[in-house]
């Protein structure tokens, strides 16, 4: 039961970074606003989360993790509640910017499964808890599909609030609150340097094809992101309470797993969004086969599931080959959309492939880390691990989208993404994924904090 609750919250959270991507085009009518605008409903989410995950992972380490995944979600009823009561794009804005700060909820379950549960169930609990990232992304499209050809949008915000008004009770009611060994004080100089230096990063990420990536300000925002990270490091290094442990954070164990997690992040966040809008291209496009958004969406749905299946395999072996194993099939599968371009199912085929990578390879993720971390620091080191996936898919999407929109082709009067374009950008994914897989085989089988954050049988 303390799975089962814990997973909804963390399904529920995932699901709020596809949910809208079928939609907007609906939101922007009704909202009366252009594509620019729009875009704000899934970059004020990004950027909140950006901060909030690193600042709520320490804030569990000192004062609760099970507290802190109850702010979390109490944030995500908050936020959905301002959108499914919305009519305007501001407050839209607003409520989808409260929602960020339940990104933070799966490391800090991630954290809180594996300090709670017994040591013989604690590594599939969390490896279904990670998968839920990408479950929820491969879920969201096809839900939203059903929505927007059924039912009012706002129906996907009443959703999340049901869902996550469902989940709090549940895990204040048989999710104990685990022993706290972290000591000091929250570092807020070291979160005001993280957060600006993240927001300066994913920023001109997501804004970049509508300023130019040349623009001044898309380059001085990229400038001071490298000065402000720089003088994070700098000052965590000189600090007793810092917001991260620069030194344990650079142990290869740590530093190679977060950096294949961006490649992984990279890969998924490009499998959805070179999935519907592929299916969904008119067939004179060569490759497209004109399906509505419900038959895009449900294009994912195998994937999600097959990710949701085999997480608890990824827990059965060791998270360094697990984590090779799920990069190297997200290689094939991205590899196969390259070349397997004829029929619906072929495409399907691939997608499904490479979420079952995504899904092994996240589900082996937080166990490299509750290897690696110690225990006083496990919920931020989880954070830090989910702000690299996100940095990966924040990349993927500014990548993705310059060039789907750089290599066209003209069918109307209309430009758009030609087969080369998406097939560059499948090479580029499965190169990404192959980088993971190189990284992994570097990772130390065993550190010194081994076992440091695992419970106690």
């Amino acid at each position: 039961m303390i799975l089962l609750v814990i997973g909804v919250g963390a399904l529920m959270v995932s699901l709020t970074q596809s949910l809208l991507v079928p939609v907007m085009s609906e939101l922007a009518i009704d909202l009366n606003t252009g594509s620019d605008g729009i875009a704000w409903l899934l970059t004020s989410t990004l950027l909140v989360g950006a901060v909030a995950v690193p600042a709520f992972g320490r804030l569990g380490d000192l004062y609760g993790t099970r507290k802190m995944v109850l702010v979390a979600l109490s944030a995500l009823v908050l936020g959905s509640l301002i959108c499914a009561l919305s009519d305007t794009l501001a407050w839209m804005i607003v409520g989808r910017a409260v929602v960020g700060l339940s990104v933070a909820v799966v490391p800090l379950s991630i954290s809180l499964i594996g300090v709670t549960l017994p040591r013989e169930h604690a590594g599939s609990g969390i490896a279904v808890i990670s998968a839920m990232l990408g479950v929820g992304g491969a879920l969201g499209l096809p839900l939203a599909g059903v929505i927007a050809e059924y039912a009012d949008y706002h129906v996907l915000f009443w959703i999340c609030v049901v869902g996550g008004i469902l989940a709090i009770p549940g895990i204040v009611l048989l999710v104990p609150e685990p022993l706290r060994s972290a000591k000091g004080r929250m570092d807020l100089v070291g979160t005001a340097l993280l957060g600006g230096g993240i927001l300066s990063l994913l920023l001109p990420l997501a804004q970049g094809d509508s300023w130019g990536w040349g623009s001044g300000r898309t380059v001085g925002l990229f400038v001071a992101s490298a000065v402000l990270l720089v003088a994070f490091v700098v000052f965590e290094l000189r600090i007793k309470s810092p917001l991260v442990d620069v030194r344990t954070t650079a142990r290869p164990a740590l530093l190679l797993t977060n950096i294949a997690s961006l490649f992984v992040g990279f890969a998924l966040f490009a499998t959805l969004i070179g999935t519907a809008t592929y299916v969904q291209a008119p067939e004179a496009t060569g490759y497209g086969f004109g399906k509505s958004i419900l038959v895009g969406g449900l294009c994912m749905l195998p994937g999600g599931i097959i990710m949701l299946l085999l997480s608890p395999v990824s827990a059965k072996l060791k998270p360094r080959i697990a984590l090779i194993i799920g990069s190297l099939i997200i290689a094939v599968g991205f590899l196969s959309r390259i070349w397997l371009t004829g029929s619906l199912w072929e495409v399907v085929l691939g997608a499904t492939i490479a979420g079952a990578g995504t899904g092994i390879a996240y589900a082996a993720m937080p166990g490299l880390i509750i290897h690696a971390a110690p225990r006083s620091e496990l919920a931020a080191a989880n954070g830090l691990n989910a702000l690299f996936r996100s940095v990966g898919s924040s990349l993927a999407s500014a990548i993705g989208g310059a060039l789907l929109a750089a290599k066209t082709m003209d069918l109307g009067g209309h430009a758009l993404p030609s087969l080369g374009a998406y097939q560059l950008l499948f090479a580029i994914c499965a190169g990404a994924a192959i980088l993971a897989a190189a990284l992994a085989v570097f990772i130390p089988t065993h550190s010194a904090t081994a076992d440091a954050a695992l419970p106690e049988e």
